[in-house]
């Protein structure tokens, strides 16, 4: 009978691999890539599900380690959960902790995890822009691995939308220049996509646009692969001002948007144009995407707008319903930011075929003010970052809190998921490990427990000085204070420079809303711990965010002492302090040179990679520059999207930012000595700067110099 027993689970195995083991190859792919040393020591097999729920089990059988799963997804969380919690190996976009084993963990007792959530969301438009702008297939390749093997199961994906938008134009009678004239670069099409400007950054090219279809092809075949859906962008009205000049539709003219752009026009829903309009876009994207789409995103009215004259119940009723006549039971996703979703638009539409993101967990509770979105589906997110500014910052615990929190409510029936909504990802790993760890948690998590965890696999080990280092890191930039900020804390260097600078960037915060003491008393002890993390690309990288952050706090008081300086009209004080302030900033540029993960040259390579022709780079070089300095657009010196997306980089500090503070120092000194000064046009310093061919390649400092540098900062 045993023997009968043993025969029978044998078969089963077998035909667990014959019928389902082609569905996690793509998951035997990633681990193929990332650890090929772990790959023969793999095997997977399925766990049937009645309801649907995301599992996942570990077990070890002699030497072989099975991943059990109900779905390509589970699995490959399975994958990352056994990398990260019995190898001490994890994957992040600002290093590597891969190295390979001499030996195979063995799971002692079998583990199965479910999560509680349906969705694990994540990306925000604006990441496609400041993070991904210009990723080729390499990139987004590694980004789907990331996600995958972190749980993601829903994530946006409005990549190659340029082709859709170029195609039904063409059928409305459109030439390519006019077609030039709205779809916006790369580098700006998060916001093209959102509804706040057109045409910025381009006119792109043929070679562009059917680059960005290949992409985007890929990208969904991996992505329905590892059971990930994307969100593509709907069609929710958004059509460029020049349609009223080419055919008989009722539009309303949005107005401004930040900075002074124009907006796109918004197509009245109950104009038969409108289903025009859509029939033909979404057509399109079937021919290029397929029919297998689930999840349409795109925001009336988003950041503003005009919808005065609209119904916008009514409204919200129509562009779901084209949604849904060409990709039928299709959910809307939307973005909780600000006011929208409106309730005139939560009004008008089926809540079963919707979903809410709401954005600002970390320091708004939309979900419970608006009573779970009317009851609507949510998904509990939080930005942390704003145009993947440098700053170390994410209110970790609250995460945990607020999710726990939203789940016992009475509006707990909605919370669909959760998610991470930064609007860059290259920073602040630790935030977003935690926060997705949190969708395959059933209770509220404490993070100075797993903080403990989280030094083991992204370090591949522990220490005593490194678990003391990071306990006063949640003391500090990692606290949870109910204070309301719009991502990290800025540094001066990056400002444009003046005499009462408040923020860098218009909707930024300078204040540190931590002790900067006990935050320099966490860096040393991190730093001190080195010894044993010599050749550990995680910890070089974080020790280097971690200087680069003390050494921020330092300009914070040389800056204010320069000021003190000129209202005392004290020369000789101001002339040694700007000495010593500009003595921190070239610091700062040679420490950053140590990584590529802080330097101008990656992101201007990147760009320059992504085009294929002179032309092509030529703009796309210049538009990388555009998006971290003044932004946009040219006509408005006064554009208070200027160093909205600056970054404490190396390159970029040594240059610009540095120029800019040396003639802000001439200014001051000549004022202050009764000579005749011009005030600096910053604003034409930064246009020049843009058109420079330099890519500012990496000169990283030795070893030696390196260590003397980050002694003499965390003096």
């Amino acid at each position: 009978m045993k023997l009968v027993k043993l025969n029978l689970s044998i078969l089963f195995i077998v035909i667990s691999f014959s019928v389902y083991g082609e569905a996690y190859t793509a998951v035997r792919e990633i681990a193929q890539r990332r650890v090929p040393w772990l790959v023969s020591s793999l095997s997977f097999s399925v766990i049937p599900t009645e309801t649907g729920e995301d599992i996942f089990e570990l077990s070890s059988v002699g030497n072989m380690v099975n991943i059990a799963a109900s779905n390509s997804n589970s699995a490959a969380y399975g994958l990352g959960y056994y990398l990260k919690y019995y190898c001490n190996r994890s994957m992040s976009h600002l290093g590597d902790n891969l190295s390979p084993l001499l030996n195979i963990p063995k799971i002692n007792k079998k583990v199965r995890i479910s999560s509680p959530f349906r969705f694990r969301y994540a990306l925000n438009y604006c990441t496609i822009s400041y993070s991904m702008a210009y990723y080729k297939w390499a990139e987004w390749e590694r980004e789907l691995d990331w996600m995958a093997l972190n749980g993601v199961n829903l994530m946006l994906a409005p990549v190659g939308m340029e082709a859709v938008w170029q195609n039904t134009l063409k059928k409305l009678g459109y030439n390519n220049r006019d077609i030039g004239d709205f779809i916006a670069d790369p580098a700006f099409s998060a916001w093209w996509l959102m509804g706040n400007l057109e045409g910025w950054g381009g006119p792109i090219t043929q070679s562009v646009i059917n680059q960005q279809a290949k992409l985007e092809q890929q990208i969904i075949k991996r992505m329905r692969d590892l059971k990930i859906e994307p969100v593509m962008q709907g069609f929710y009205g958004m059509v460029p001002t020049s349609l009223k000049n080419k055919m008989k539709a009722s539009v309303i003219d949005q107005g401004k948007w930040a900075g002074g752009f124009t907006r796109p026009d918004f197509l009245i829903p109950t104009d038969t144009a409108f289903s025009q309009v859509a029939d033909i876009y979404y057509t399109e994207m079937k021919k290029l995407y397929g029919a297998d789409l689930h999840f349409f995103g795109g925001d009336p009215f988003h950041e503003g707008g005009n919808s005065k004259g609209v119904d916008v119940s009514t409204a919200a009723t129509i562009i779901q319903r084209k949604m849904d006549q060409h990709f039928s039971g299709s959910s809307w996703v939307l973005q909780g930011w600000q006011s929208n979703p409106s309730e005139a638009l939560l009004n008008g539409l089926d809540k079963k075929k919707t979903l809410v993101i709401e954005l600002f967990g970390e320091n708004t509770n939309n979900w419970e003010k608006r009573k779970g979105y009317n009851g609507t589906p949510f998904v509990w997110s939080n930005v942390s970052n704003f145009g993947e500014k440098n700053g170390l910052y994410g209110k970790l615990q609250r995460f945990s809190d607020e999710v726990n929190r939203a789940k016992g409510s009475e509006y707990g029936q909605y919370l669909a998921g959760i998610g991470i909504i930064p609007e860059g990802i290259n920073n602040n790993p630790v935030a977003f490990d935690f926060m997705l760890e949190l969708g395959w948690h059933q209770n509220p998590v404490s993070v100075k427990s797993w903080i403990k965890t989280y030094q083991d696999y992204r370090y591949g080990k522990s220490s005593s000085k490194m678990d003391q280092a990071w306990q006063l890191l949640l003391q500090t930039a990692y606290s949870s204070p109910e204070i309301y900020q719009e991502g990290p804390s800025e540094s001066i260097f990056c400002a444009r420079p003046g005499v009462a600078i408040k923020t860098v960037s218009t909707w930024g915060t300078r204040k540190r809303n931590y002790n900067p003491e006990l935050f320099l008393e966490a860096v040393k002890l991190f730093v001190a711990a080195g010894d044993d993390y010599a050749n550990v690309e995680t910890y070089q990288t974080d020790k280097i965010d971690l200087v680069r952050q003390v050494l921020a706090n330092k300009g914070d008081k040389s800056y204010q002492n320069m000021i003190e300086a000129i209202q005392a009209k004290d020369v000789v004080a101001f002339k040694k302090e700007s000495a010593v302030f500009q003595k921190l900033i070239l610091q700062q540029d040679s420490l950053l040179s140590s990584s590529r993960y802080f330097s101008l040259n990656r992101w201007l390579e990147q760009a320059i990679n992504f085009a294929k022709t002179p032309a092509d780079r030529e703009r796309a070089l210049r538009n990388a520059k555009i998006q971290i300095t003044y932004w946009g657009p040219e006509n408005n010196p006064k554009t208070d999207l200027h160093d909205y997306a600056h970054k404490e980089w190396s390159g970029l500090l040594g240059s610009l930012y540095l120029s800019r503070w040396q003639r802000f120092i001439k200014e001051q000194l000549a004022k202050m000595e009764g000579k005749e000064s011009n005030s600096p046009d910053y604003f034409a310093m930064e246009v020049a700067w843009t058109k420079s061919a330099d890519t500012y390649r990496l000169k990283p400092i030795n070893v030696s110099q390196l260590n003397k540098l980050i002694d003499n900062i965390l003096k």
